[in-house]
């Protein structure tokens, strides 16, 4: 499994050597975008995200949570 990690490590750096300096702003966006977008939030992150949402009334009814799930 180790090997299978440096693999993809080395993989993603020859990439980015192999991309022109001018795109690397770019790029490195990217990366953190993409990073952030896997990770997981803390609790504290999320309920203060979840807190937000409930005053702006961003909310489902639990009625409709299930609704259209696995419908094809």
């Amino acid at each position: 499994m180790a090997n299978v990690i440096v693999n993809y490590h080395n993989r993603v750096l020859e990439e980015i050597d192999r991309t022109p300096v001018e795109y690397l702003p770019a790029l490195l966006q990217l990366i953190h975008v993409f990073r952030e977008s896997i990770s997981l939030k803390s609790a504290d992150e999320s309920f203060q995200q979840g807190w937000k949402e409930v005053l702006r009334e961003e909310t489902i009814p639990v009625s409709e949570l299930w609704d259209n799930i696995g419908a094809e």
